[in-house]
């Protein structure tokens, strides 16, 4: 294939002021009936915190490592320099105007990179849907048909949840939790954290071969393997546990369980008095992960008498960062499928997501990035 001249870094996106964050939640909820009484109670956690998610600042901050791993030793000026452009579903940056500023740029060929690595509806293919969206929204403004004003060529990179720069600088950030820990603590137990989706919405996540339950069994596997060497580094084999945080279904809909907040009061009724939370589902900080870990499950573990504290996301991590620039050179250069790096029993993931891979729950949309049928 032809080489990128460009990379696209695609995440959710969050406010950076306190107006902003009633307008960034109503954008984010369009269409789910959500009362406005529970939206202003979202808003107050955004208040708690300066109306400002971490989330886009975190977001600056790795997409300028990535652009400087990409492009060591060469030239801004040159051909060869490859940029980092990054766009959001949901807040400024918006996706369809980061599209539209890099068709001005001339860019033509683009790698996309999105900050969610697991399979899921909204973690992967809302994102491919959400790309679709805005490359129409553009051909329809300049029209297609002309040569030259086309939308970039898009190539979806790669799930990331199963490279080992990944499952090593999470099994560090455990270690560094640990040390905070007060010494009178006993040995944590770890307890790896995700989003919580529909059940059924997890039923389906992978493709139609994988035989559904990928979200699920991709983060058990992340957080096996982070627990193993966290242990080697720690030199004590380390119990872990996999739950959920942030729902934000009405009850009657089943959501994967257990809560983090209700697991906590299980465990200590077991006898456990001391946690590392680790939020494997997150690549960096944002208000979930303050609010819901930082605030609620902290407040949790101390009404119980439990030593608490939480690891890092994985952010921009050096070694993080390094996997990612390399995924996105090895999908340039056609690198085969036996040689490119993945943990798990799965191996690495297709260029292109299969036809039917982790399905909208709502009923079929066009998407970018899908394997022809």
């Amino acid at each position: 294939m032809s080489s990128f001249d460009a990379v696209l870094l695609l995440s959710f996106g969050g406010p950076e002021a306190p107006e902003q964050v009633m307008p960034f939640l109503e954008r984010v909820t369009a269409g789910r009936g959500i009362p406005p009484e529970r939206l202003a109670g979202v808003a107050q956690q955004y208040e708690a915190f300066g109306g400002i998610s971490p989330i886009n600042a975190q977001n600056r901050l790795f997409r300028e490592a990535l652009e400087d791993a990409l492009n060591t030793g060469v030239d801004p000026e040159s051909d060869t320099y490859l940029p980092v452009y990054w766009g959001n579903r949901n807040w400024d940056p918006m996706l369809p105007a980061v599209l539209a500023q890099m068709r001005e740029d001339g860019i033509r060929n683009a790698a996309v990179v999105v900050t969610s690595g697991y399979s899921s509806y909204s973690g992967c293919r809302q994102y491919r849907e959400n790309l679709y969206d805005a490359v129409g929204e553009i051909e329809a403004i300049v029209g297609s048909q002309e040569e030259g004003v086309g939308t970039p060529t898009l190539h979806k990179i790669r799930r990331w949840f199963d490279q080992p720069a990944f499952i090593d600088a999470m099994a560090d950030n455990v270690v560094a939790a640990i040390g905070r820990l007060p010494e009178t603590s006993e040995v944590p137990r770890l307890v790896f954290t995700t989003h919580s989706i529909p059940t059924s919405t997890a039923r389906t996540s992978g493709g139609p071969a994988d035989g559904g339950d990928m979200y699920q069994r991709q983060h058990e596997f992340a957080a096996a393997a982070i627990a193993v060497r966290a242990s080697e580094e720690y030199g004590q084999e380390l119990r872990w546990d996999l739950v959920y945080q942030s729902r934000s279904g009405p009850p009657s809909m089943p959501w994967l369980e257990p809560d983090v907040n209700d697991f906590l009061a299980l465990v200590r009724d077991e006898g456990t008095t001391s946690v590392v939370l680790v939020p494997i589902g997150f690549a960096s900080d944002h208000m979930e992960v303050m609010w819901d870990l930082d605030t609620e499950a902290m407040k949790t573990a101390a009404s119980l008498g439990i030593d608490a504290t939480r690891a890092s996301t994985v952010g921009d991590d050096p070694r993080f960062v390094a996997a990612m620039a390399a995924m996105i050179r090895e999908r340039e250069q056609g690198v085969p499928m036996s040689d490119r790096i993945a943990l798990g029993p799965w191996g690495p993931a297709a260029d292109e997501c299969p036809v039917g891979c982790c399905p909208n729950p709502r009923g079929d949309r066009p998407a970018l990035c899908e394997a022809s049928q």
